[in-house]
């Protein structure tokens, strides 16, 4: 079993999602034990969602599923990258490819192509 350490951040861990093939970064989203667990059962990412408070399956409401392809785990056992294949090539809810769509632009945020 893989332990990550999710004392550091009463229970969470960031997972950076990147597409497994552009790796652009696709999202940020934190684990808990038990999604870490499910995710590394199924080959599916799963998430704790902090407003819901509970684990979300990517995807079992829009169909736009991850399905893992690799896992990084940084030095501290703190961070996990998730490479991932997005199915429906959609992982932000606004419709977007990324959930990073936005840059800054001076003063203003402004979305890019």
């Amino acid at each position: 079993m893989i332990a990550l350490d999710f004392a550091k951040m009463n229970g969470l861990v960031p997972a950076v999602v990147q597409d497994y093939k552009t790796n652009e970064i696709l999202m940020l989203a934190f684990i808990n034990e038990e999604s870490w667990q499910k995710t590394l059962a199924t080959g599916k990412a799963h998430y704790y969602t902090r407003t819901r408070q509970k684990i979300w399956l990517k995807g079992e409401t829009s169909g736009h599923f991850q399905l893992i392809k690799e896992i990084l785990v940084d030095c501290d056992e703190d961070t996990v990258v998730f490479k991932v294949e997005q199915i429906g090539g959609i992982a932000c809810h606004t419709g977007h490819n990324s959930c990073f769509y936005r840059k800054v632009e001076g003063d203003e945020l402004v979305e890019s192509v």
